[in-house]
């Protein structure tokens, strides 16, 4: 079965800074692949490049079979995306945007309306009908972004920090939304530092360092024995948990 999502010997350097090094990664169709590193691991750049926001120094990503750098108007067409530090027309309300971004796709204006009615309904958006994003909070700017990205019905979610400062309410909305995607046969790749999320969310991991796969496979598979948070600190290489304190603080 060709795979959801294939990095093969990704590269990308920034001057003297090599950040992705080489990366390998099979996402399997059906799956919630969960993607954890350090900040500054690496994370967002072999994101960003495996779906054609930046360019690689060296390697392919395919999107079920797409190549995104040859053929990037069927493997986009394929995908939806949630970068971290989303930007949107900010001076539109949450259904402009998204009439906007499903005309500009192609999608026909009657498919849009219907589709932006049950996205801002499911996601609790529909309330703030009036409300411009730059009115948005932290929690209603993740759910839009959410939004925008399953406008055209992908077959593949690529969801960069999602869950980053939102508050409760809405990140159990946005895991019933990605519990039900994947349930309904999408595939979802999810990157986060946060062991816990990905443990109660997802069913494959990749524990990316220093630009590099330290471990990749079934969540079971990876974090063995222990627990994904135990398992990914022994693999980036901590002090053994060693505390660290501050003298000037101690009495």
């Amino acid at each position: 079965m060709t795979a959801a999502l294939e990095i093969t010997g990704l590269v990308k350097r920034f001057g003297e800074k090599v950040a992705v090094d080489g990366v390998d990664l099979n996402v399997p169709q059906g799956s919630f692949y969960g993607l954890v590193g350090q900040n500054g691991a690496g994370k967002t750049t072999t994101l960003s490049m495996a779906v054609g926001l930046l360019r690689p120094d060296g390697g392919t990503a395919q999107i079920f079979g797409a190549d995104v750098w040859a053929d990037p108007t069927r493997a986009k067409a394929l995908v939806g995306v949630l970068p971290d530090g989303l930007a949107m027309p900010e001076r539109l309300t949450g259904r402009e945007v998204l009439t906007y971004l499903g005309l500009l796709r192609g999608l026909p204006p009657e498919v849009v309306a219907e589709r932006a009615e049950e996205l801002l309904a499911v996601l609790e958006l529909d309330q703030a009908e009036k409300t411009l994003v730059i009115e948005y909070s932290t929690g209603m700017r993740k759910k839009i972004g959410l939004a925008t990205a399953l406008l055209h019905a992908p077959r593949l979610l690529v969801l960069d920090e999602p869950f980053e400062a939102v508050d409760p309410v809405s990140a159990a909305t946005i895991k019933t939304i990605l519990r039900g995607f994947v349930a309904g046969g999408g595939s979802i790749v999810l990157s986060s530092h946060v062991m816990a999320l990905v443990e109660q969310l997802c069913d494959h991991v990749a524990v990316i360092d220093k630009g590099g796969v330290a471990a990749a496979g079934t969540l079971s598979q990876v974090r063995g024995s222990q627990t994904l948070e135990d398992r990914f600190v022994e693999l980036v290489g901590a002090d053994d948990g060693e505390a660290k304190e501050l003298s000037w603080l101690s009495r």
